[in-house]
């Protein structure tokens, strides 16, 4: 955990007169505001919350900003249960998906539109619930296959579409003593990740509901053939990466892929920023792992995503912090080049050098584009999705059979959903 408070000297009046829809931002210059914050970072985030306290101390002087940063995978989840016992930080700041867990328990604020308007008509779309907005989504990631460009040049591989066009590359690496994935299973929110990636293109893109028939009794993760192969891929990556996969970390995972030393890495956008921090003119592209039907989208996932308690008592403050957020797009851009993720914000675009963005506009282009947060409500990530990841390590790692961890996700089904 890490908590920090940034005290600032009174300077400057607020700018009067700003509008947050209906009310006026109007807080008085000579009253300090300490606003709190949980914020459940992603890899890529940590630091991002010194670049907002610089900027908002220019526009609001008097709102000092309480942080609170904790890995969102591990961590996110149980601190918001034990703030749901004590009351809630002002502020969160997590994905889209923990809009559907909170929203419905009556404990977030709607964001205001004088905020939404600024962001992309797409960012509304899974943190809207019953016609209300309770959450800001700020930027997104992408998550597939990266590749190595040059590598798959060099050796004549085409980008493939299918399963065996995979397991082609797959064996013609091995032939010639190169490591096919580049992974870092030591981190059981990477296998919860690329487990997820799996269930998208093979089961929730044919079955949206897959979830709520799971609850029902109608499927389960024993007798699907589409969840069993979803879970096989796992096996697939850990039998043609390296024998250390348990052990390598992500930075030596990822320095290992740009060196040249594997091919291929399921992940996400959280990666680039390594990428570019090794070698800043490393070339590398993405494609969705291929599904059995040879149909898969490139995934998309909406990541930052601020979201305010029903109860806040300094909503004036509340209110100035979204107005920076959204309206300073200097900061965005700032926060978007260090992140290296892609906006949600209407006329801020990223400057730096994504190599991977070509790759990313054919998609979209052909309409094969999926949002994760579809998978990621019908199977959410505490207590299940992460769960399910440890059962996946014992099972490749030979410490439970694949039927003892296909049935374990089964005997969680109470903890599957947000509701």
């Amino acid at each position: 955990m890490k908590r920090k408070a940034m005290s600032m000297v009174l300077a400057a009046s607020l700018c009067a007169g700003m509008m947050a829809g209906a009310n006026v931002v109007s807080a008085a210059a000579d009253e300090e505001v300490t606003l709190t914050i949980l914020a459940g970072q992603s890899t890529t985030d940590a630091g991002i919350e010194d670049m907002i306290d610089e900027a908002l101390a220019k526009q609001y002087p008097n709102i000092t900003l309480e942080w609170e940063c904790v890995d969102w995978g591990n961590d996110f989840q149980p601190k918001m249960q034990q703030y749901l016992q004590s009351g809630l930080p002002d502020i969160m700041i997590g994905k889209a998906q923990d809009v559907a867990t909170y929203a419905p328990q009556g404990i977030l604020g709607e964001i205001d539109s004088t905020y939404l308007d600024r962001g992309l008509d797409a960012a509304r779309e899974n943190v809207t619930i019953d016609g209300k907005t309770y959450g800001m989504v700020y930027n997104a990631l992408y998550q597939g296959v990266y590749y190595n460009k040059t590598m798959f040049k060099e050796n004549g591989w085409e980008v493939p579409t299918t399963l065996d066009e995979l397991q082609a590359i797959i064996d013609d690496c091995k032939a010639k003593d190169i490591t096919p994935f580049a992974s870092h299973m030591v981190d059981t929110w990477s296998i919860g990740n690329v487990t997820m990636q799996f269930c998208m293109n093979d089961v929730f893109n044919k079955t949206p509901d897959w979830g709520d028939q799971f609850r029902d009794g109608k499927v389960s993760f024993s007798d699907s053939e589409d969840m069993k192969n979803a879970y096989n891929y796992n096996k697939l990556i850990f039998d043609n990466t390296y024998e250390d996969t348990f052990s390598t970390e992500q930075t030596d995972c990822d320095a290992k892929m740009v060196l040249g030393e594997a091919a291929m890495k399921v992940s996400g956008s959280w990666s680039i920023q390594n990428f570019l921090d090794i070698d800043e003119n490393f070339d590398f592209g993405i494609f969705p792992f291929p599904n059995q039907t040879g149909d898969s989208k490139l995934i998309f996932e909406p990541n930052i995503t601020v979201m305010t308690s029903a109860e806040t008592e300094h909503q004036d403050a509340v209110n100035a912090f979204l107005d920076v957020l959204t309206g300073d797009k200097e900061l965005a851009v700032e926060i978007l080049d260090y992140t290296k993720t892609a906006s949600m914000l209407k006329d801020v675009t990223p400057t730096f050098s994504n190599p991977s963005q070509e790759d990313i506009d054919q998609y979209a282009a052909e309409d094969k584009i999926v949002d994760v947060t579809l998978g990621n409500n019908q199977l959410v990530w505490g207590g299940f999705q992460e769960e399910n990841a440890k059962d996946i390590a014992a099972w490749l790692q030979g410490q439970e059979t694949f039927e003892e961890c296909l049935k374990a996700s089964d005997d969680r089904v109470d903890a599957s959903s947000a509701n």
